[in-house]
């Protein structure tokens, strides 16, 4: 099997587990929608040259160039990273800055990294690798104070009380989703 194909099966399971949880919490337009600009040629072409099966291809680009073309273009255009959300201050001296996050991105960003471990972890997936690795990088990760707060609060309830009610407390208590979920 080429890397192509091999690609395009990697980013078509990512998007089904997105999905997945992002319909048990609600967010049956976000789960629809999730991640659709893979598949332009911007970021596929790079994925299936960069295609390694256990971690982002756009790391391998990275790596190669100093920089990753596709990441600059998902990033760019899918709300739910938190990358997207930065702007100038309003206060002359302080440049770029991030932003708060609208709390549906949040929580789409929770349901893209736990399907990711899913993805590259396989059989070996817990429910602590999502929050292991947010914890890895925290301390780098430049995002809004209140959005960041929100979204290890949540990784770590996934840690402590797995998916399921999780999942359902982010639907009834975080977005306040009340009607029934489907899958």
């Amino acid at each position: 099997m080429n890397n192509y194909l091999r690609h395009f099966r990697t980013i078509t399971y990512h998007r089904r587990e997105v999905r997945r949880g992002c319909f048990k919490v609600g967010l049956y337009w976000n789960g629809i929608t999730h991640d659709l600009s893979k598949y332009s040629p911007e970021e596929f072409m790079v994925g299936a040259k960069y295609y390694q099966g256990h971690r982002s291809p756009n790391n391998a680009e990275r790596e190669e160039l100093g920089y990753s073309t596709a990441w600059l273009h998902h990033k760019g255009r899918n709300k739910h990273h938190y990358e997207y959300w930065f702007d100038y201050s309003a206060e002359e001296k302080k440049g770029i800055i991030p932003v708060k996050m609208p709390t549906k991105y949040i929580v789409e960003m929770l349901v893209d990294r736990v399907a990711a471990c899913k993805i590259y972890a396989g059989k070996n997936f817990t429910e602590a690798a999502p929050y292991e690795y947010f914890r890895s990088g925290r301390d780098v990760v430049v995002m809004e104070k209140e959005s960041k707060a929100l979204l290890e609060r949540l990784l770590k309830m996934f840690y402590e009380k797995g998916e399921e009610e999780t999942y359902h407390y982010i639907r009834v208590n975080v977005l306040g989703k009340h009607q029934r979920h489907f899958i």
